[in-house]
């Protein structure tokens, strides 16, 4: 998923207050500190996802093209998704 700037910036906030508000954490520097930390997490674990979408298709490819014809009677969104699970998994990745 892509999302801009702005609103992984909002996301954090959001991410921040709700913890907050129900006492689940007890920040130990300023509010502005704790929601650029979680930014910088959420940014990372997008462009991790990214990656991963990347590499599995690119893997569908190869896969389809060393098929030759069997290729056409697979489905590729059901293979992308088997690929994608399988690399989240290798990499400790939740989608």
């Amino acid at each position: 998923m892509r999302l801009k700037e702005e609103q992984i910036h909002r996301l954090a906030e959001k991410v921040y207050n709700d913890l907050s508000a129900d006492g689940l954490i007890t920040p130990r520097r300023e509010r502005g500190i704790v929601v650029e930390g979680i930014v910088k997490a959420i940014a990372q674990d997008l462009n991790r996802e990214q990656a991963l979408e990347r590499d599995a298709e690119r893997l569908l490819d190869e896969t389809i093209a060393g098929l030759g014809r069997a290729a056409a009677e697979i489905d590729r969104r059901k293979m992308l998704r088997m690929i994608k699970d399988k690399l989240a998994k290798e990499r400790k990745i939740v989608l």
